[in-house]
């Protein structure tokens, strides 16, 4: 949707509103549906659009209502009929009062980003929860995107493809780019393109993602650049060390050594990672998929008891620790366990 069309939109808001809304959109501040008169935002006016004006306001249960953004209006907007009553019943159902007075806003900053209504649409049914973000507040987080490095066509399509990204507080997005930053060594750029091609991370546990990253960097002797050319974050952990470890143990990848040398040719990581099981198993390892499963079994059997000799090692009082003082603690710890 180009900049023209959602003009457009936004005008058709507008022209529902009173002359003081005019007033703030050139302000730059946006909407604030406080107009009591307004078509699109006024509760009274809602009513008389609907069959039986306002003696119709005790309607059937049947079908709730969303006095805000009445059916009429939806479509106006240029929303199909199918998207329309999607998005009136989602509305209806929200029943946060904040949520209520952030309805049209909300709609407003997303056809000023550049979303046409099939795109809104879609967005709000997959995360209801920006019903209930200000619009102000709305608005920061898109620029905060922007200033991440996520320019015009790549915000979009971030946001229309996991619009949970805009749900997240700007200090828990900070905190997950320092991360990535600062404990993978990734490059700003990088960084920017992790989030676009992956904005699934921002939601990721910390611990399973910092290990996700050792885990490809040390025991695969993957480097960064190569983790962002094969979008490494959009796999689970899970996936990926069942994966690698098949290949080890059919001889078919090796660890590099401190110099980045190995005895054979390594797959690349979009090879492992990138395809589905079965181009995985026909291409990659040469295995059969009942080869794969016994070795699942297998692998899932030697994690259980390395984990089980792991306990049981955290609980030995004989502890190699070569700081005397922590040595102690924990052997003092380790009998207080004992005695309960």
């Amino acid at each position: 949707m180009n900049n023209h069309s959602a003009f457009r939109q936004v005008v058709w808001i507008l022209r529902r509103t009173s002359s003081s809304i005019f007033s703030l959109f050139q302000s730059g501040s946006y909407l604030q549906p406080s107009c009591i008169r307004c078509k699109l935002f006024c509760s009274k006016s809602s009513n008389l659009l609907r069959p039986g004006g306002a003696n119709n306001e005790q309607a059937s249960p049947q079908r709730p209502t969303s006095p805000e953004l009445p059916l009429s209006s939806l479509l106006d907007m240029g929303f199909t009929t199918p998207q329309a009553e999607e998005i009136y019943q989602s509305l209806s159902k929200v029943h946060d009062g904040s949520a209520t007075k952030n309805r049209s806003s909300t709609l407003m900053v997303l056809f000023m980003l550049g979303l046409n209504p099939s795109s809104v649409g879609k967005l709000l049914t997959k995360c209801p929860d920006l019903y209930n973000i200000d619009q102000s507040l709305l608005q920061q987080r898109i620029d905060n995107l922007r200033k991440l490095g996520l320019v015009e066509g790549s915000l979009q399509r971030v946001v229309s493809h996991y619009p949970a990204i805009l749900a997240t507080p700007a200090k828990a997005l900070k905190r997950k780019t320092v991360f990535l930053k600062e404990k993978c060594r990734f490059t700003m750029q990088q960084v920017t393109d992790i989030l676009r091609d992956s904005p699934a991370i921002v939601h990721e546990d910390q611990d399973q993602l910092e290990y996700k990253f050792q885990y490809v960097y040390f025991r695969m002797g993957i480097k960064q650049a190569h983790m962002v050319k094969h979008k490494l974050f959009r796999s689970t952990l899970e996936e990926i060390r069942w994966r690698h470890c098949f290949l080890e143990r059919r001889g078919l990848y090796q660890t590099p050594d401190k110099n980045g040398q190995t005895l054979i040719v390594n797959p690349k990581l979009d090879r492992i990672i990138n395809v589905d099981l079965e181009s995985f198993l026909a291409r990659t390892a040469c295995a059969s998929a009942e080869e794969y499963v016994v070795f699942q079994k297998l692998l899932a059997r030697e994690w259980q008891e390395e984990e089980r000799h792991h306990g049981d090692e955290s609980d030995d009082d004989d502890s190699d620790d070569e700081d005397e003082e922590d040595e102690i603690e924990s052997r003092d710890s380790y009998r207080k366990r004992r005695r309960k």
